[in-house]
């Protein structure tokens, strides 16, 4: 067993016998778990990220409004102390179905949703001060790379340039892994698999010297961590490519900033230097793409107006200009709108145009 993962099993059996302790010693058993809301996160403007705060809330045994919550963190702690003795990953879909039994002498799931469990790993995480990942819990995978990068995972050397029209599977716990040998400038990030697919058909990668990544939709934390430590590790920088809405230019924040919700995990997983590539509000009007815009609901022109006065980017006269320029466009532009200018268009002259100027959003 690693180092990292003695330390993990060990924060989890300090807990555990701190409960123990505490009955022993006649006393109420209690957790402390800082509080996940929004008036316990800050933006920490030097550093750029997000931040939780110092406020906490104690989740006592012995107390019938916490004492569910409290069973449902002791039984998530004693599933990643036995997937850490055994050197053993599950899901977290597993890890509900793992949890879900009925408390003897009554008619009460331990857990009844998965959002129960969820909630629970997270409260762990907090309380632990370890990544789900480090417990061993891993989410579903949902993203590729290629590019000219040997890595190795789990015993096995794997080459990103030779791994077909699929690339390689992002998996969802990528702290492991090692970069052996690498051969890039840049990252190029996208929220689009079929836009990844179009550059990875069109060796982008090879052309441009760099490394493609992409999910489908908010980047899931595997690849996160990935980017951020290819980002720190090997010192490349990360370009984001998203549709030109409010909930693309989102999804760059929370790779940039981090997000609320996962406040805690903000010094791993944010990436301060990224910078959006695209899809811009002035590449819409530069290349007549005015006529592919689909039409805003009202929660779009909303969510518009929360980005606007995230402290990020409220005072920013760059970011402030896009959002007006979005709110009078009336309407989305997708990344698949650039296809209606050629076939490679995107990898043949959008892209090496805006990396060759610097044509950057930050």
């Amino acid at each position: 067993m690693g180092t990292k993962k003695k330390e993990v099993l060990n924060k989890i059996q300090q807990l555990g016998m701190g409960i123990i302790n505490e009955a022993k010693q006649q006393k109420n058993p209690h957790f402390e778990v800082p509080i996940r809301s929004l008036s316990n996160i800050k933006f920490d403007a030097k550093k750029r990220i997000i931040q939780m705060g110092n406020s906490a809330s104690k989740r006592f045994f012995f107390n019938v409004a916490h004492i569910k919550k409290f069973l449902q963190t002791v039984e998530v702690a004693l599933t990643a102390k036995e997937l850490l003795e055994e050197d053993k990953h599950i899901s977290l879909r597993q890890t509900f179905y793992k949890m879900r039994r009925t408390i003897p002498g009554t008619n009460i799931d331990v857990v009844e949703e998965q959002k129960e469990s969820n909630d629970a790993v997270e409260d762990l995480e907090l309380i632990s001060g370890f990544s789900r990942e480090q417990l061993n819990i891993n989410a579903n995978k949902n993203g590729a790379a290629a590019g000219k990068i040997i890595i190795k995972d789990k015993g096995d050397t794997i080459d990103w340039s030779k791994l077909g029209s699929g690339g390689w599977a992002i998996p969802s716990n990528t702290e492991d892994i090692e970069f052996k040998k690498v051969n890039a400038k840049f990252i190029l990030y996208m929220e689009k698999a079929a836009m990844w697919e179009r550059l990875h058909e069109d060796k982008f990668w090879d052309k441009m010297n760099c490394v493609i990544i992409a999910s489908q939709g908010q980047a899931t934390r595997g690849i996160r961590r990935l980017i951020k430590r290819m980002n720190e590790e090997l010192k490349l920088p990360v370009y984001v490519f998203v549709d030109n809405d409010p909930w693309g230019f989102y999804i760059y924040s929370v790779l940039k900033h981090g997000s609320i919700s996962l406040a805690h995990e903000s010094e791993r997983l944010a990436i301060p230097s990224a910078k959006l590539i695209g899809l811009t509000c002035d590449d819409v009007e530069k290349y007549q793409l005015k006529r592919h815009i689909i039409k805003f609901k009202d929660v779009d022109v909303s969510r518009i107006k929360q980005l606007q006065n995230y402290d990020w980017f409220k005072d920013s006269k760059h970011w402030q200009r896009q959002f007006k320029m979005m709110k009078n466009q009336k309407g989305k532009v997708e990344l698949d709108a650039l296809i209606t200018k050629g076939i490679s268009f995107v990898s043949e002259k959008y892209l090496p145009d805006k990396i060759k100027k610097k044509d950057f959003l930050d």
